[in-house]
C-alpha cells in the first residue's frame, strides 16, 4: 500500500475521523426509533460500516486523490447499502440472510479495490491478502487488550460504587469494536515491521498443527456415527472446516517471501491442500445428495455453487503447490492461482447479494 507519508499528528487526526465516522454510523439505531429493528440494522449494515470506516482512513491518508476516487467509493458503498436496507427484515428469510452474509464479502472486495488503488496485478492482490492476515492478527491482539482494559475499568469504577457496565459497552465498547480494524490498519501502515514479524511465525506454527488435526479428522471420520449426507449440522461443520483450511493456505502462501526457502512449509501446504480437496469432495457429494432428496432452496444453491468455486480454486492451488514443491517452481505460480481467481468470488457475491432476492423472492 503505497501512500504519501502524512505527518504523525495529521495521521492520528485522520485515524480519529475514520473511527468517529464508524461510531456515528453504528449508533444510528440509538438516535432514531429503530429499537424493534436494531438486530436487523446491525446484521445488514455492520460489515459495511466497518469497511467504510477503513476505506475513509485509507482515502484520507493517500494524499491527493481525484474526486472520482471519492465518488467511486461513495457509490460502491451507497448502492449496496440502499439495496440491502430496502429488503424485508432478515428474520426467517433465507434469501435476505444470504444477501447479508455475502454483502460482507462484497464489502471486502470493494475495500480491496480501494486498498490496491484499482491496480489488479498479482503482486498488488497478494499484498492485499497479506495485509488481511496481518489485520486479523493485530485486530485480535487489539480486541484482547481492549477486553482486559474494559474489565479493569469496569472493576475499578465498581469499587467506587459506580455501575458503568451498560454505558461503557454501549459507547466505548461498540466504538472499540468498529475501530479495532481501523487502528490495526494504522499500525500496519506506520509500523508494518510489527505485523511482518508476527504473521509468518503464526503461519509456520499453525500450518503443521492444522495438517495434523486434518489427518486425525479424516482418519476418524469413517468410524464416526456422523453422516454429512443426512446430518445438516455436520455438513455445516465440514464447510466451516473447509473455509478455515482454505483461508490458512492462502494466508501462508501470502507470506511466501518469508518462507520461500523452507521446503518443509511447502510440503505442509501441499498436504493441506490435498486434505482440503478431500473434505471439499465429501461436502460436494453430500450437497448434491441433499439436493436430489430435498430439492433446491436458496441456501442449498448458494452452498453448492460456493463449494464448486472452492473446488475449482483448490485444484488450481494444489497443482501450483505440487509444481513449487516437487518441480522447484517459484511460489509466484501459486500466488497467481490465488489472485487470478478472486474476481470469480467477487462476481458470485454480487449475484447472491443482488440477484438472489429476485430469483428466489423475499417473502
Amino acid at each position: 500500500m503505497k501512500t504519501k507519508k502524512a505527518a504523525p499528528v495529521v495521521e492520528v487526526i485522520m485515524l480519529l475521523i475514520a473511527c468517529l465516522t464508524s461510531l456515528v454510523l453504528i449508533k444510528i439505531p440509538a438516535a432514531i426509533p429503530l429499537k424493534e429493528l436494531e438486530y436487523d440494522f446491525y446484521l445488514k449494515n455492520a460489515p459495511m460500516i466497518v469497511f467504510f470506516g477503513m476505506s475513509i482512513y485509507l482515502l484520507l491518508t493517500k494524499g491527493k486523490l481525484k474526486k472520482i476516487h471519492w465518488l467511486w467509493t461513495l457509490l460502491a458503498f451507497a448502492i449496496p447499502a440502499v439495496f440491502i436496507n430496502l429488503l424485508p427484515v432478515t428474520d426467517k428469510n433465507d434469501t435476505v440472510m444470504l444477501s447479508c452474509m455475502h454483502l460482507a464479502l462484497l464489502m471486502w472486495c470493494i475495500y480491496g479495490m480501494i486498498y490496491i488503488g484499482m491496480d489488479t496485478k498479482t503482486e498488488k492482490r497478494m499484498a492485499y491478502i497479506r495485509y488481511n492476515g496481518d489485520l486479523i492478527v493485530l485486530t485480535s491482539i487489539i480486541l484482547a487488550a481492549g477486553s482486559i482494559f474494559s474489565m479493569i475499568t469496569i472493576g475499578l469504577f465498581g469499587l467506587l460504587g459506580m455501575e458503568i457496565h451498560d454505558f461503557y459497552f454501549k459507547i466505548i465498547g461498540v466504538w472499540g469494536l468498529v475501530s479495532a480494524p481501523i487502528v490495526a490498519t494504522y499500525i500496519i501502515k506506520n509500523h508494518g515491521i510489527i505485523a511482518n514479524r508476527i504473521a509468518p511465525i503464526i503461519a509456520n506454527i499453525f500450518s503443521p498443527l492444522v495438517l495434523i488435526m486434518l489427518a486425525i479428522f479424516l482418519i476418524s471420520f469413517p468410524f464416526s456415527e456422523k453422516d454429512p449426507y443426512k446430518d445438516r449440522e455436520f455438513l455445516l461443520v465440514f464447510n466451516i472446516l473447509l473455509l478455515g483450511v482454505m483461508a490458512l493456505i492462502v494466508f501462508a502462501v501470502s507470506e511466501s517471501s518469508k518462507i520461500r526457502k523452507q521446503q518443509f512449509n511447502k510440503v505442509v501446504l501441499t498436504l493441506m491442500a490435498i486434505a482440503a480437496l478431500i473434505i471439499n469432495t465429501i461436502a460436494l457429494s453430500a450437497i448434491i445428495y441433499r439436493l436430489g432428496e430435498y430439492g433446491f432452496t436458496p441456501n442449498r444453491t448458494a452452498v453448492l455453487v460456493s463449494n464448486l468455486l472452492l473446488f475449482g480454486h483448490l485444484i488450481w492451488i494444489t497443482i501450483g503447490l505440487f509444481k513449487v514443491t516437487f518441480n522447484k517452481k517459484d511460489i509466484v505460480l501459486v500466488e497467481d492461482a490465488i489472485s487470478k481467481y478472486l474476481p470469480i468470488y467477487a462476481a458470485w457475491t454480487i449475484i447472491v447479494v443482488f440477484a438472489f432476492p429476485f430469483i428466489f423472492g423475499v417473502k
